[in-house]
């Protein structure tokens, strides 16, 4: 059993599970200091691999992780892949392995009050998914572009200042 005392401001915790070869394998599970389950997470060459899960102090599930580990001990895995053209086929891609786990699958987010989920979010290899509408798009459903004060465009027209594209830090 490893154990983790509180720092910075995050929980202490402890945890148990087998090591293989030096790395975690298997089912660990996590504990918070009082002796509260609070996760099982799977492991595989030492990364997470599969769903893992969190509870609150209740047992009530917080979040499902979903995980895909890669073989520390090659430079690049190759994994297979539903293909987003062809949902009932799969196709192989080799990615360069960092040696660590990568986000792969759906992650459900509870509300902890009703158990419900409250949100989800959806990883390929690493990288999260945007919904795609099935729908056209409407005024309705249009995105929603922020509009500034009359006395911000009064004074930008004073000034003389010409409209630019701002940048909302999105990362997609």
């Amino acid at each position: 059993m490893n154990h983790y005392d509180e720092i910075r401001g995050e929980p202490g915790y402890e945890e148990e599970g087998i090591y293989k070869n030096g790395r975690k394998e298997g089912t660990w599970r996590l504990y918070s200091l009082s002796g509260d389950l609070t996760g099982v997470e799977f492991y595989k060459w030492g990364n997470k691999d599969g769903v893992c899960q969190y509870f609150g102090i209740n047992g009530t599930v917080l979040r499902e992780e979903s995980w895909r580990a890669l073989n520390p001990d090659k430079a690049y895995d190759t994994l297979t892949v539903e293909d987003i053209d062809h949902l009932d086929k799969y196709k192989t891609v080799i990615v360069k392995n960092d040696g660590v786990a990568i986000k792969d699958g759906t992650w459900k987010f509870y509300d902890p009050s009703t158990g419900m989920v409250a949100r989800t979010e959806t990883y390929t290899l690493g990288k999260r998914e945007v919904a795609k509408s099935t729908t056209n798009t409407t005024a309705a459903n249009a995105p929603k572009t922020a509009t500034k004060p009359k006395e911000v465009l009064d004074f930008e027209k004073k000034t003389g200042k010409k409209k630019v594209k701002v940048q909302n830090g999105s990362t997609f």
